[in-house]
């Protein structure tokens, strides 16, 4: 048996597999997102561990298996963030998040210390406070007195390691996302680190995502009922973990990602780096091998803001037929033609990461009249977020790399309309995993199993566990019929890039 843990933004989802990837027990544990100011988000590290205790315990006690019979345990969790910890292993402050965009001046600050195109060049990323070294150098101008009694900083995922094994790791799909990595020599940057001043001291030490970076202590065993010993691999951030459950570990091979926020993934054997800052380039989880990533930051998102904000009555028809609200929203657009009757959103509800990486834009309804209805919003709201997925594979192609195969994953896979809606506006197949607990976990615990020699490679593993689902073939008419409104989507943007900073200002 392999156990994957996914410590996500919302929720901790703790999934227990046998070695062919069935989900065997399965427990999601939620906590809250804190905002004290605008386009601020923290988490308390103790809800974490929390989650993971109780997500762990549920799956053994739900399976009935002996603790012993897990041979490999596995992390993925969201990327970007940092807790820092006294010398006591407390946490000194909240966790910031990856989603946290306080650090835009620190961004420049990077910039004009290391060069803006000297830092793509070691860290295959451009600076932006989206990403994990803004916001550490925020907490040192800002909050010196916590910065300075920092003994550790660590990633979310790699605190739960810590709280596990007793063990200061990281691996470098999570560490690249800080840009204090090396992401060519897979190491920590010593040049980037001593422009900003930082301490090396305080960070993990780095692994490969499928090697063994410590086990289960006695203390963690008795508080989660886990064997001590039991090996724990470095797993990987939340895309990377989920480029291993979709099996897209080859070159050219991708997953569309519709979750709170949005990712395109594709796998490479090379750095592609891009100079403008639209989408990031990071070490993969396996070694040798790197990925591609765009960040919508309202993918899943703007449809359950959509939900919460206008689709009352099908929440309520939903809760009286037992059913998913999502499901009878799905129901409604699905009547509604391609390009919803002259209807486009941009999904800049949280600002946006790629490709634009804008923190002042802001979401908008572009041609709304009097002949649109919920439908047409629906739609358009899954257009929208499609439209701003196709800009980033639009990005992956200039700078050189060529899909092969999309699959795609997340709670949007769910959807029976969406996943053709993005074979249409992508112009290729889409297909889903048959695991239904595909995605970071399952490839979270794939990695426990490499680390614990159940499996010989992360690529090995993938092509034996990993299975095409059901695909969705592209419509040439309805593709063809996207491309107008894809231009328009794409401009509106520019169009509306100054009214977006007025509007910030006042």
């Amino acid at each position: 048996m392999l156990l994957g843990i996914d410590v996500g933004t919302s929720a901790t989802k703790t999934v227990l597999f046998d070695e062919q990837g069935q989900a065997l027990a399965s427990h999601t544990e939620g906590y809250p997102m804190m905002t004290p100011k605008s386009a601020w988000a923290e988490q308390d590290p103790e809800d974490w561990w929390r989650a993971t205790v109780n997500g762990i315990r549920a799956c053994i006690s739900t399976s009935g298996i002996d603790p012993a019979e897990i041979k490999g345990i596995g992390f993925s969790g969201q990327m970007n963030g940092h807790v820092m910890l006294d010398k006591n292993n407390q946490p000194l402050r909240p966790a910031i998040l990856w989603c946290d965009l306080r650090a835009v001046e620190e961004a420049e600050e990077m910039k004009e210390k290391i060069g803006a195109r000297r830092v793509v060049d070691l860290t295959g990323n451009t600076a932006i406070p989206g990403l994990g070294a803004a916001k550490i150098l925020w907490v040192k101008n800002h909050e010196p007195q916590h910065y300075d009694k920092a003994a550790h900083i660590l990633l979310p995922k790699d605190y739960v390691r810590f709280r596990l094994t007793g063990d200061f790791a990281t691996e470098v799909s999570d560490a690249s996302g800080w840009q204090l990595l090396d992401i060519h020599k897979r190491q920590w940057s010593d040049e980037v680190l001593s422009k900003m001043g930082l301490d090396k001291a305080k960070l993990p030490k780095v692994y490969e995502s499928p090697e063994a970076t410590g086990v289960v202590s006695a203390e963690a065993a008795r508080e989660t009922g886990l064997k001590a010993g039991t090996v724990v691999a470095g797993g990987a951030g939340d895309n990377p973990a989920a480029g291993v459950g979709m099996g897209a570990m080859t070159e050219g091979r991708s997953f569309t990602s519709i979750g709170t926020s949005g990712v395109p993934y594709m796998l490479t054997e090379k750095v592609f780096p891009d100079y403008e800052g639209r989408v990031n380039c990071l070490c993969a989880a396996s070694p040798g091998k790197w990925m591609m990533m765009g960040c919508i930051q309202a993918a899943g998102f703007s449809l359950k803001w959509l939900k919460d904000t206008v689709c009352s009555a099908e929440v309520l028809e939903a809760e009286k037929e037992g059913r998913d609200p999502f499901a009878v929203m799905d129901e409604l657009a699905v009547g509604i033609k391609p390009g919803s009757e002259g209807l486009l959103f941009l999904p800049y509800l949280l600002g946006e990461r790629s490709p634009h990486s804008d923190a002042d834009c802001r979401g908008v309804f572009f041609g709304l009249s009097a002949i649109h209805g919920r439908p047409h919003m629906i739609r358009a709201v899954m257009e929208g977020v499609s439209f701003s997925m196709r800009q980033c594979l639009e990005v992956y192609d200039e700078l050189g790399a060529r899909l092969t195969d999309m699959r795609v994953c997340g709670g949007g896979a769910k959807s029976f309309l969406w996943p053709q809606i993005l074979a249409d506006i992508y112009g290729t197949e889409v297909s889903r995993v048959q695991q239904a607990e595909g995605g970071a976990a399952l490839g979270a615990a794939i990695l426990g199993g490499v680390a614990a020699g159940i499996y010989p490679s992360v690529e090995a593993a993938c092509d034996n566990v990993v299975k095409k689902g059901d695909s969705f073939q592209p419509d040439p008419q309805a593709h063809q019929y996207y491309d107008g409104y894809y231009k328009l989507h794409k401009k509106l943007y520019y169009d509306l890039y100054k009214d977006f900073k007025t509007l910030a200002g006042l």
